[in-house]
């Protein structure tokens, strides 16, 4: 019998206070994010503050979006547990929901402050796919979002340290290291999305990319998983929305590049 112990989800307790290491790595990425996006903006005529202004609506915003989307489908519990509907303290987020959130925020915003959206989005894309790689590692630590059950000797194949594959052992199995998986994706993607940005494509296009290359990962890798919020039996909605929005998008890229009228870029 393995006695493996899990690293401790809290990294600091003052008095009934507890500061959990998800919360941290949450908000590293979010920090990293706005500082490059706020550089950004500086380089394309944007004040920097314009940025800081959309995350103290975005944030809230899309956290509380989060878990409306969580409770939808789970609703055959919630509809038994209502107490526990705004317990977003026991967990219970979903990043979809964070996404329609902030992009929904974002309109309204660009549309109060007469910017254009898609030019924020632009700005935006590496920030938001760089803080989704480092969110990653705050399910890491809380030992969720991962996949089925593997051995450890398919986990040490992967070269992975033993910090991650201990943290993989869970009540007397291994499983797949799922988090792992899309953050290396997202990583990849923030770099692509940077050098999107340097090729001064049309506008929206480094946004519509990121949309793409986000919900192809996310499809591969949700199958993987095992605590998957289900449209049906059958369908995981993650993989539902991913197919839908990478047919959207590239749709959408193909639409605006025939619009002669569109012809604003991303350094415009």
């Amino acid at each position: 019998m393995e006695t493996i112990k899990p690293l401790n989800p809290i990294a600091l307790e003052l008095g009934p206070l507890s500061i959990h290491w998800y919360g941290i790595i949450i908000g590293t990425g979010l920090l990293l994010g706005l500082y490059i996006a706020t550089n950004e903006a500086a380089k394309r005529g944007l004040q920097k503050e314009v940025f800081t202004d959309l995350v103290l609506w975005a944030v809230p915003i899309a956290l509380i979006c989060a878990r409306i989307y969580y409770v939808i489908f789970n609703w055959s519990y919630y509809s038994q547990h209502s107490d526990e509907i705004i317990a977003i303290w026991k967990g219970g987020i979903a990043i979809h929901g964070a996404l329609i959130g902030a992009i929904v925020t974002t309109v309204v915003f660009a549309k109060k402050k007469n910017l254009s959206f898609w030019k924020l989005a632009d700005i935006a894309a590496p920030s938001i796919i760089l803080g989704q790689a480092i969110g990653r590692w705050g399910n890491f630590m809380n030992q969720e979002a991962h996949g089925g059950p593997v051995s450890r000797e398919f986990l040490e194949s992967l070269q992975l340290p033993d910090f991650i594959i201990n943290q993989m052992y869970i009540e007397g199995s291994y499983y797949h290291p799922t988090f792992l998986y899309e953050s290396l994706w997202n990583f990849i993607g923030f770099l692509i999305l940077l050098i999107f940005q340097r090729l001064n494509l049309k506008r929206g296009e480094v946004f519509l990319t990121y949309v793409i290359w986000y919900s192809i990962g996310r499809f591969f890798i949700e199958g993987m998983r095992t605590d998957s919020l289900m449209l049906t039996d059958n369908l995981r909605m993650a993989q539902v929305l991913s197919i839908t929005l990478v047919i959207a998008s590239t749709v959408l890229i193909l639409y605006r590049r025939t619009r002669k009228n569109l012809t604003a870029r991303y350094k415009d």
